[in-house]
């Protein structure tokens, strides 16, 4: 992304390991950056990543992983108590059994070593661009205690044996550093290149979207996750409140999304589905499609069930009632942000690949009750840039 913001390269890809593989997501920054021309890398003045927020790993000083992480979707029900008795309270965000800190006390005690760091995958990765693994960016680590408003980590959380795992918490978009040889040799970037503190994967999103008062922004990705600007921060299970460009952003996100749908179906078999569906009518059934047991949001329940049955014989019509199932997901999710103080959604942005299907869009129009945009063009990589492109060329 230029100066004036305008877009001059973007590139994606699967992981190339599974999701759980921290040296996945190393090779695929650097394969991915391999693709971008030459000329445009020479250019760089600054880089930020974003990833999924409650994707934790432990990682030794110098960033060697200690086994694979544990990725945002799992739930660590026998470590929720003592989350809530750290964090201070059962209604803060990391007292849940789908927070960060259940799955990093899952961490420590499998690891059985208090020398290890653990880290959010967006600065593991910010780490080893810079070199340094110390920081960790405030937006990827509210679940794991980290308290906003107050600047600290809530409860008791500072005060175990075990803190010194925790990471030096920094603003998003706030200059860590340039990048280290390593990395400048593994991207073929400049020398001069700084590492700007990122976000999550949802913010980054918004932050693309660039959304008006009275906007809800659904990110149609792996999983669905809902944002909207608030006038006052909201508390809830499975509720994320940030600070982006001095205002608060409040959402939530859902284990369901549109990864359950290649379950069932490839990315081509879908468009070719999706064109057979009329969004003005009901498919009849009402199905819950989670990819496994367990939920985040609009409901905290790590015990809930998928619903996957009924199965039609017609495919078309079966993946018009997962769309209808992730859609009423989507309306409840707006519900419950409103019943905690959000003013209502006069409209919906919305991202990711999702925002692709112009028949999603219809139904999700459909069962929402309000205007539905789409796009998709608006990526997170995109939000990113801008965001790096902030830090070292402000306005």
């Amino acid at each position: 992304m230029d100066p004036s913001g305008t877009l001059l390269a973007e590139r994606s890809a699967n992981y190339p390991r599974c999701f759980e593989d921290p040296q996945g997501w190393r090779e695929g920054v650097v394969s991915l950056c391999a693709e971008l021309p030459q000329e445009l890398r020479d250019r760089v003045a600054a880089v930020a990543v974003d990833g999924t927020s409650g994707t934790v790993l432990a990682c030794a000083a110098n960033g060697d992983p200690w086994g694979q992480a544990l990725p945002y979707f799992l739930a660590c029900p026998e470590q929720a108590s003592a989350a809530a008795v750290l964090a201070g309270s059962a209604s803060a965000p990391a007292a849940s059994a789908s927070g960060s800190l259940a799955r990093v006390l899952r961490l420590l005690e499998g690891s059985g070593s208090s020398s290890l760091l653990m880290r959010h995958q967006a600065d593991w990765l910010s780490g080893w661009l810079l070199g340094d693994w110390r920081f960790g960016e405030e937006g990827n680590n509210l679940r794991l205690g980290w308290d906003l408003g107050r600047q600290c980590w809530q409860g008791a959380i500072a005060e175990q044996p075990w803190s010194a795992a925790l990471p030096e918490v920094v603003r998003s978009g706030a200059v860590l550093g340039p990048l280290s040889q390593n990395a400048r040799s593994a991207l073929g970037l400049p020398a001069p290149c700084q590492v700007v503190a990122g976000s999550t994967d949802a913010n980054a999103a918004v932050l693309a979207a660039d959304p008006q008062p009275g906007d809800g922004v659904t990110v149609l990705g792996t999983t669905l996750v809902l944002k909207q600007f608030a006038a006052q921060p909201l508390a809830g299970p499975g509720i994320s409140c940030h600070r982006v460009a001095g205002r608060w952003l409040v959402g939530g996100a859902s284990n369901a999304g549109a990864g359950v749908l290649r379950q069932f179906f490839s990315d081509a078999l879908l468009v070719e589905l999706s064109r057979q569906i009329d969004p003005r009518s009901s498919s009849g059934l009402a199905l819950r499609p989670l990819p496994r047991p367990g939920e985040r949001f609009p409901v905290d329940d790590p015990t809930l069930e998928p619903v996957l049955e009924p199965r039609p014989i017609s495919d078309a019509l079966y993946l018009q009632g997962l769309l209808e199932g992730l859609a009423r997901i989507e309306a409840q999710g707006w519900a419950a942000l409103q019943r905690l103080g959000a003013e209502p959604v006069q409209r919906v942005i919305s991202l990711g690949g999702g925002a692709r299907n112009p028949q999603w869009r219809l139904i999700r129009q459909r069962i929402l009750g309000v205007p539905v945009l789409n796009r998709p063009q608006c990526s997170a990589a995109s939000g990113m840039a801008r965001l790096a492109l902030s830090a070292v060329c402000p306005p």
